[in-house]
């Protein structure tokens, strides 16, 4: 099952700092709902672990993020795998850009992923909603993150 997301987010920091904290592993990390590890690899990536709950299923996914086409401080494209055993799997990726608005930055995201096993079988509705919540979440805990 196929799916995308998009939107964007106007955060009262300059670009510079959204940039540095887009690409800190700690930051993420207790920004992402659920995320339970998240460590920095050595090729531009994370390897991250992540307890998510979809409607009836929860799951565990571990999984690998790469970040590629990095334009400091505009933005970059993030791509990633998550195998979630019964759940299923997820893998897709974002691009994220970076402008300066009114004395803030704004923050577009325009995210494709593919879902499969368990999970799809759920119906793209609740599939669509859980995701738009998670999204939402991490940029309400992103946005606090960056404004310190």
């Amino acid at each position: 099952m196929a799916m995308t997301m998009n939107g964007e987010v106007q955060l009262a920091a300059p670009r510079e700092a959204v940039w540095t904290k887009l690409n800190d592993p700690e930051v993420l990390k207790a920004c992402i709902p659920g995320c339970e590890e998240l460590e920095k690899t050595e090729d531009n990536g994370f390897r991250a672990v992540a307890k998510m709950k979809v409607g009836p299923v929860s799951a565990r996914f571990k999984g690998r993020v790469t970040l590629s086409d990095l334009d400091p401080p505009n933005g970059y494209r993030i791509s990633g795998e998550g195998e979630g055993g019964v759940a299923g799997f997820a893998k897709g990726g974002a691009t994220v850009a970076l402008a300066d608005k009114d004395g803030g930055t704004l923050l577009t995201y325009n995210v494709e992923a593919q879902i499969g096993g368990k999970l799809a079988q759920l119906g793209q509705r609740l599939i669509n909603g859980s995701a738009k919540k998670l999204a939402d979440e991490f940029f309400a805990n992103f946005a606090k993150a960056v404004q310190g």
